[in-house]
């Protein structure tokens, strides 16, 4: 029943900007920590970035301020802005809704390529 639903990716130019977003069904998505992680050539699977029911949101040092996480929980919906897109940036972003370890739940989307081009 528990789904999570990425869509936004694709091929962008070197500097570039694109946004995922990330829709979830089937939990009560506003007592879940949300985010996106990534795998990318050459590097373990990273989080990217993430964001609490309470909204205090972490990144990855990578990041470096160039993207943006946020909810919508009305929509049941994360968003990830990305901008000064970098070839670095290319790989396979998954989005993730994580509840406590007491609870025990940890939901992965399918995935979704981003490639960052010229």
């Amino acid at each position: 029943q528990v789904q999570l639903v990425e869509s936004g990716g694709g091929l962008v130019e070197p500097g570039g900007s694109l946004t995922l977003s990330c829709v979830a069904s089937g939990m009560v998505f506003s007592r879940y920590t949300v985010g996106w992680y990534r795998q990318v050539p050459g590097k373990q699977r990273e989080m990217v970035a993430s964001i609490t029911r309470d909204g205090s949101i972490n990144v990855g040092d990578f990041v470096e301020g160039r993207f943006t996480i946020s909810r919508a929980n009305s929509q049941n919906t994360v968003y990830l802005q990305m901008n000064s897109l970098r070839p670095e940036d290319t790989g396979v972003y998954y989005c993730n809704a994580y509840q406590s370890p007491l609870v025990g739940t940890d939901y992965w989307g399918q995935g979704i390529e981003v490639t960052v081009s010229s």
